[in-house]
């Protein structure tokens, strides 16, 4: 006998021992009809064997293995006997050996549905890769089908369960695949379905995948991990049983019946712990843990203060997760001691049941659904209630595939900030959360009427990012409304989804002059800001794919649109530059370069495609200095290559008239630059401090300055400020723009298109 697994004995004939696979799953879980699962493994066998189209498995990885793996994983997740019927079905169907009405004819009605619903959780791929999915009809078919697989997960739990150990399945079957399919497969659970195993508290899967996609996705790093893991591994182990048999002695004399192990850290949670504290391996304190079960929480407190009586704590290293669990209902007691010989112990004080929850998550509860069982149901809510917030909000915020996206990946990641609302309940958000999005998460009235914030009992910005362990309180005014400004993504106001389809809700119910009014004062404002001229707005709307400008400039005042894809739009709608123009006089490119074949060639170092050239010397020009996107034109300077000009720059334009034969057709090509320069103009009161903010929130936007020049006007003590930096994107230029308006006594701030003295 050999074996694929400890519990898959495979007879010498290769075929499985199903009879014995059964028997060493009736030692996890209980079946009530063990011939259902006989059936299913039959059908499989029988599909298998028939003709057909090669498996996506290799040869060791059968369809039927690959089933009774998955039943393995859900049978540790303590699910039911339907489950794992689905589980050994599941990849049969996927490939078309064995149809749903097969299924539902010969398993009944609960099985089939589940097998649809772990189908069509293949759409989360289109959550992973928003910006495939471009046609608007695709587009809104693909959302759809999003809003159905989050239905099917809320309404029965199972379904994301089962795809999980399918995932799990998967990263395990291509250690042996090609380098490109392990790390998209790697790719897909790192960033999809072991967050989604944290959301859904379930550990006992959360690890295995971390560590497996860490190990395809940066195999260097694991490798030094594992390795440095394995040098000292007897030394370490002999260690932490000597520790283990004080605490036991220490428990036992107190009267506390308690189990204590011990436990390594698995390689991503110490490689990121490295990266996010910017430490050596060897600083790390917790490399090595100690865990202490006990029955009841308060023995909980009790096994803290013999910990405590035995070694030194270490400061600041402690965290109560009974008292304030964690979003996904988390509970455990977390501390560090100085333990013996000096050297740093990380204890884990859990119950049983805390223990349950923490390895198997919703799994723990999930069967309780529907009973007067109120903790259970409390948990079990709660680990669901996220998915229950993104249907809401996807469905007040309408079609958008990159919002879905957006919110998704904030709500499946596992770093949080924890913050406290005035009465000391805790609120988790992501990382970058406002106090508008804390106002928005609390009620939404209480984020509409949201007029102001304090932190720790002082005033602060609302789009100030909140820390973990802030105390927030919101400030309302019966008269106050939402500001456009918190739709504005370069001012910073709200990070969440759910925040932004609460405040695009409120501003659909406007009416509709007001909404238009508004969009034309945003969208004419920014225009303005990024030198962008010569719009015709009916003209924008066609683009957008809308009817008219009326409608364009509602949907900018509601929200609906954002104003940074209409800029977008705007700048490609005014490139005067087309296919079919005149091209360039060879004569004068002959001064620069010899005559190559008719192509588009990128200059690399400025990332400018050249029509009909080889790899030209470009620069760009001193007096409108072109950002990447711009609509651009190129002038063939003598000796000095190909000049790169704005297509309205004055200059340009007087060049165009001199010299026409020395104009070029040019674009932005692939590759571009990684920074450009580009000048900003600033009027502002002249005040104290004033170019301290604003080249202090230049260097904390980490933007390179090449020049500044200030000069205040005595008679109305205006400061005009013009500041060249180097930027790396519109969307970067927009951002900066928007936020130094926002700096006390600036009244206006724009992109410099100022033509200087000389031409260039």
């Amino acid at each position: 006998m050999v074996k694929v697994r400890d519990d898959h004995p495979i007879a010498e004939d290769g075929t499985i021992d199903i009879a014995s696979w059964l028997e060493s799953l009736k030692s996890v879980v209980v079946l009530k009809d063990e011939q259902m699962l006989l059936d299913a493994c039959t059908m499989v066998q029988k599909a298998a064997a028939a003709p057909g189209k090669p498996s996506v498995w290799s040869e060791t990885e059968s369809l039927l293995t690959i089933g009774l793996q998955m039943a393995d994983i859900l049978a540790g997740l303590k699910l039911d006997q339907a489950s794992l019927v689905v589980a050994i079905l599941y990849r049969s169907v996927r490939e078309s050996r064995i149809t749903l009405e097969e299924v539902r004819e010969k398993f009944g009605s609960e099985v089939a549905r589940l097998v649809k619903g772990v189908l069509g959780m293949a759409v989360i791929s289109a959550i992973q890769n928003p910006t495939r999915v471009q046609v608007l009809g695709q587009q809104q078919d693909q959302l759809e089908k999003v809003r159905k697989m989050l239905v099917s997960i809320v309404d029965d739990v199972r379904v994301a369960l089962i795809k999980l150990a399918e995932r799990t399945c998967a990263i395990r079957a291509v250690k042996d695949a090609d380098k490109e399919r392990r790390q998209r497969v790697a790719r897909e659970v790192f960033e999809i379905y072991a967050p989604l195993a944290h959301r859904l508290g379930i550990g006992y899967i959360k690890w295995e995948l971390e560590d497996l996609a860490f190990r395809y996705l940066k195999p260097h790093d694991y490798k030094k991990i594992a390795r440095l893991l394995d040098e000292r591994r007897l030394d370490r182990e002999q260690y932490i049983q000597d520790v283990m048999a004080r605490v036991r002695e220490a428990l036992a004399a107190a009267g506390i019946q308690a189990e204590v192990s011990g436990r390594v850290k698995h390689i991503y949670s110490i490689w990121r712990k490295m990266k996010r504290k910017g430490v050596e391996f060897k600083e790390l304190y917790d490399i090595s843990a100690m865990r202490i079960y006990v029955n009841e929480v308060q023995e909980c407190y009790a096994s803290l203060g013999l910990v405590h009586a035995l070694w030194n704590h270490i400061p600041k290293e402690f965290d109560d997760y009974i008292a304030t669990p964690k979003e996904n209902g988390y509970q455990s007691l977390h501390t560090a001691v100085l333990g013996p010989g000096g050297k740093n112990l990380e204890v884990q004080i859990r119950t049983h049941a805390m223990h349950e929850d923490a390895e198997l998550g919703v799994c723990a509860h999930w069967k309780y659904k529907g009973t007067d069982t109120k903790n259970n149901n409390d948990s079990y809510e709660a680990k669901l209630n996220w998915l229950r917030q993104v249907l809401e909000w996807q469905e007040e915020l309408g079609q958008d595939m990159e919002e879905l996206a957006d919110q998704w990946h904030l709500d499946v990641e596992p770093d949080r900030v924890y913050v406290f609302t005035k009465d000391g309940h805790v609120v988790d958000l992501p990382i970058g959360a406002t106090p508008v999005d804390f106002a928005y998460r609390v009620h939404t009235e209480v984020g509409t009427k949201c007029r102001g914030a304090k932190v720790g009992g002082r005033i602060v910005q609302l789009n100030s990012k909140l820390k973990t362990g802030d105390q927030i309180e919101i400030l309302t005014a019966s008269n106050a409304t939402p500001s456009r400004d918190w739709l504005n993504a370069n001012l910073g106001y709200v990070r969440t989804s759910r925040a932004r389809a609460k405040i695009i809700s409120w501003f659909r119910l406007q009416d509709k002059d007001s909404n238009i009014a508004a969009g034309r004062r945003m969208l004419e404002t920014e225009l303005k800001r990024m030198a962008i001229t010569g719009v015709q707005l009916d003209e924008l709307a066609g683009i957008m794919k809308l009817q008219d400008a009326d409608e364009m400039l509602a949907k900018v005042g509601s929200g609906d649109l954002r104003l940074l894809q209409v800029v977008h739009a705007a700048q490609r709608m005014v490139e005067p530059v087309q296919e079919g123009d005149p091209g360039l006089n060879n004569l004068a490119l002959n001064k620069l370069a010899k005559s190559r074949p008719a192509t588009s060639k990128t200059n690399t170092d400025s990332g400018i495609i050249v029509k009909g050239v080889g790899n030209l010397m470009t620069q760009m020009a001193n007096c409108c200095q072109p950002v990447s996107g711009d609509p651009i034109i190129g002038y063939i300077t003598l000796g000095r290559g190909i000049s790169i000009h704005r297509s309205d720059c004055s200059n340009a334009l007087q060049l165009k008239d001199q010299g026409p034969e020395r104009i070029i057709e040019v674009s932005w090509g692939r590759r571009r630059a990684a920074t450009y320069p580009v000048r900003i103009f600033i009027l502002a009161y002249d005040r104290s401090g004033l170019l301290r903010d604003i080249t202090s929130f230049v260097a904390n936007e980490k933007l390179n300055v090449t020049g500044l020049n200030t000069r205040i006007d005595p008679k109305d003590n205006m400061a005009h400020i013009s500041l060249e930096v180097e930027i790396s994107s519109l969307e970067t230029l927009g951002r900066v723009l928007a936020k130094i308006n926002q700096l006390p006594n600036v009244l206006d701030v724009y992109r410099d298109h100022t033509p200087v003295a000389t031409l260039a």
